[in-house]
């Protein structure tokens, strides 16, 4: 057993060993701010040149507070380890020290193999503690790395996470910090890493106050999708989610983090800095891995500071090769989908620099062809890609079954990094439904906007059609995107089995090579079928062909071994320069 590890932060409440704990506010708007502790008189704080308000108390862990900031406006700690009643509530006084880490000798694994697994506390068996009960599941099932959706606290108690304006404090909607931490040391006893997504592009609609005390965390003349663009230019606000970043990793011994939407940080400074500072503060040996999530498909990113990116173009193209959708962001796929698909596989990007249609025809992305496939992390499914249609419907009922198979094949068997999306692997049937738990105008806000973001839509262009869009405050759209603990008999199970038969072969085969593995070339060689070859690290060639079409395609005969074949014959077929129609089939050519 080993005591916690405690990260100094620049703000927030940091227990002293005196048994005091000091306070600590940026808010340079104000000229005055004082501490109140439940039960206890006010105690004013002391303003240096900074904006920086701070007061050390007679108080320890467990001891709940509020910022008084204004006329009768009381405030949580925006670097707040814990809250009581929620975002309006009390801030709580953490001990980090207090969990004894049972696995406190996990270095984590290296990134060259991660296998990812992206899933929502509340709707992955409701808690923390919960979530922890489901490991085995996926330690079985042949993942290597757990992904949370955000846990930052948020207004309510069911949300996606992305509305989150507590960054520093794990939902108490989901459980307690030391059981944060006990899900994080369970997974490790079985050999899993745990990422978390964390969003430094915005806050929540709900619950932010930093308005009303520290407006200079923005900058009001720069606009984002959510509002004024928070100013990272500004020292205090760069160290507030630097500090965020190392917190997880260090206090919390997260594996690692999935940045949101850096393309709305608009500062590669920052993200430079961010990625500097995380590898300095792991300790030595410790494999840490940070993933962007980047709109703007910047290779420099990866080179230097980053290990991977959500490839939305593999995604994409995908997408409209098994379902035939091309409208909002599909329409960059319609075209020469099948070359768009080679692409990705030999070369990461589609869109490298290219005129993005659904850019306002604008150059998108920059040449990756030099970065190895690990880089970029590959999907046919996850929260977005779900929960931002209308009705939540996962691929499943989209895409026709030996299609869909046949495309499980490819992103679970090729060099890139997968990412299933929870329930995924038994071909889950629930949807997965944009939630919220607001209230009076902002529900209102949030629902008719929601519907609004359909109307262009054919299916939806009517308001009798908009009206069928499930209601995000709804708690019952909350509970119809909740997976079940395991998978039904029968259909689901057997999904369940095709996902565990492919997990273990690239975990054998493939993942111990993957380090140092490199694109040989891919090609369309039908409307939606494609033939790719790597180099792996061990020196093998690895062949992959596909066809999502209805009708045969031809290709040169693939050599070596075969691996895998998605439906019976097929393999066989490939071997004679025949790519089947809906099929996939892997071969393994060894170097000695």
């Amino acid at each position: 057993m080993n005591p916690g590890h405690a990260v100094k932060l620049p703000f927030g409440a940091e227990l002293l060993e005196t048994g005091q704990t000091r306070f600590s506010l940026w808010a340079p708007a104000l000229q005055q701010a004082w501490l109140e502790l439940e039960g206890s008189k006010a105690l004013p704080m002391q303003r240096n040149e900074d904006g920086v308000f701070s007061v050390t108390a007679d108080c320890g862990a467990g001891s709940r507070y509020r910022y008084r900031v204004g006329d009768g406006l009381r405030v949580p700690d925006p670097a707040s380890r814990a809250q009581s009643g929620g975002v309006h509530g009390h801030s709580v006084v953490v001990d980090p020290r207090d969990y004894a880490w049972k696995h406190a000798d996990w270095n984590g694994r290296p990134w060259p193999g991660s296998v990812i697994y992206e899933l929502h506390v509340g709707c992955y068996g409701g808690s923390f503690a919960e979530v922890a009960k489901r490991l085995p599941h996926l330690k079985e099932l042949g993942v290597s790395a757990v992904e949370l959706m955000p846990i930052a606290d948020f207004s309510g108690t069911r949300n996606w996470g992305y509305d989150g304006v507590l960054p520093y404090a794990p939902s108490a909607a989901y459980g307690t910090p030391a059981e944060l931490k006990a899900l994080i040391d369970t997974a490790h006893g079985l050999g899993l890493c745990v990422y978390l997504d964390v969003v430094y592009n915005h806050f929540g609609p709900d619950g932010n106050f930093l308005h009303s005390y520290a407006p200079q965390f923005f900058d009001e003349q720069r606009a984002s999708p959510w509002g004024a663009a928070i100013d990272f230019k500004r020292p205090q606000v760069r160290e507030f989610f630097i500090a965020n970043a190392i917190y997880w990793l260090m206090e919390y011994r997260f594996d690692g983090l999935r940045l949101d939407a850096v393309h709305a940080i608009g500062d590669s400074a920052f993200l430079d800095e961010l990625a500097r500072r995380v590898r300095a503060a792991a300790e030595p040996g410790r494999h840490i891995h940070l993933v962007l999530e980047n709109e703007h498909n910047d290779a420099a990113r990866l080179q230097d500071g980053y290990d991977a990116q959500w490839n939305d173009d593999g995604h994409n193209v995908l997408h409209v090769l098994l379902t035939g959708e091309t409208e909002s962001y599909y329409r960059n796929y319609t075209e020469v989908s099948a070359a768009k698909l080679a692409r990705c596989l030999a070369e990461g990007f589609v869109y490298q620099g290219e005129p993005s249609p659904s850019h306002g025809g604008r150059p998108r992305g920059t040449p990756s062809a030099h970065l190895a496939p690990e880089r970029f992390v590959l999907f046919l499914q996850n929260h977005d890609q779900i929960g931002n249609r209308a009705l939540g419907e996962r691929l499943g009922l989209l895409a026709r079954p030996r299609a869909l198979r046949a495309a499980i094949a490819l992103q679970l068997l090729s060099p890139q990094t997968p990412l299933l999306f929870m329930g995924e692997e038994w071909g889950a049937d629930e949807p997965f439904l944009f939630f919220t738990d607001f209230h009076e105008e902002l529900a209102d806000a949030v629902r008719e906007g929601r519907r609004k973001e359909f109307a262009a839509f054919p299916a939806f262009a009517e308001p009798q059609q908009r009206e069928a869009i499930p209601d995000p405050n709804a708690e019952s759209t909350f509970r119809r995107s909740c997976l079940p603990a395991a998978a039904k008999p029968g259909a689901q199970t057997e999904q369940l089995g095709y996902y565990r038969r492919l997990l273990k072969l690239r975990n054998e085969v493939i993942g111990p090579a993957l380090a140092g593995a490199r694109g040989i070339g891919a090609a369309a060689v039908g409307p939606a079928a494609v033939a790719a070859s790597w180099q792996l690290g061990d020196g093998a060639l690895l062949w992959l062909g596909i066809n999502l079409g209805e009708e045969a395609a031809m290709t040169d005969a693939p050599r070596g071994m075969l691996l895998f074949e998605s439906m019976h014959g097929c393999g066989a077929a490939a071997a004679q320069g025949i790519l089947q129609a809906d099929s996939c089939s892997a071969w393994l050519e060894t170097r000695t």
